[in-house]
């Protein structure tokens, strides 16, 4: 299943090189002082609070972003976290992808009672289910159905329901 990204092609330079006739300076620079804050601040219920607040970010109550987390600096209101899930120590979550003929965009969801190892990739476009599970160190490129365990990069399902 691929992932749901919207494409946008460029001309001449790569679209990186063009970042800014895709997003704002400003918007980026703001984002990249709140980001790097909430990446240090060992208070989960203020950094959930810069994230809603100034990234227009939903996360869900009760959500614990770990030490570190990266998230996407150019488009964060793309990113929905659930309630009582944890994004582990390191891991980024990209909502977009700029590549030498075009960029893309997705939303990245992520659903309730999820759990993210540490360091783990999430590339746009993606959905991971209620109550699934992601182990440390792998690269989110696709779909996780709700309830399973996957990792690995790439990624593949370890197991499809955990046992409740």
């Amino acid at each position: 299943m691929s992932r749901k990204t919207e494409r946008f092609p460029v001309k001449e330079a790569n679209s990186l090189w063009q970042i800014y006739k895709t997003v704002p300076f400003g918007k980026v620079l703001k984002n990249v002082i709140i980001i790097m804050i909430a990446r240090f601040i060992p208070w989960m219920g203020m950094k959930n609070w810069l994230y809603r607040t100034f990234l227009r970010m939903k996360i869900g109550d009760e959500t614990a972003v770990a030490f570190m987390v990266m998230m996407d600096i150019m488009f964060p209101e793309r990113i929905s976290i659930g309630r009582n899930s944890i994004i582990g120590y390191n891991t980024t979550i990209l909502a977009h992808e700029y590549l030498i003929k075009e960029y893309r965009l997705g939303d990245v969801v992520i659903g309730d009672e999820v759990m993210i190892g540490a360091n783990t990739t999430i590339l746009p476009g993606v959905t991971i289910g209620d109550g699934a599970i992601v182990s440390a160190g792998t690269l989110v490129h696709r779909d996780v159905p709700a309830g399973s365990f996957v990792g690995g990069n790439p990624m593949q399902v370890i197991r499809e329901k955990i046992n409740e």
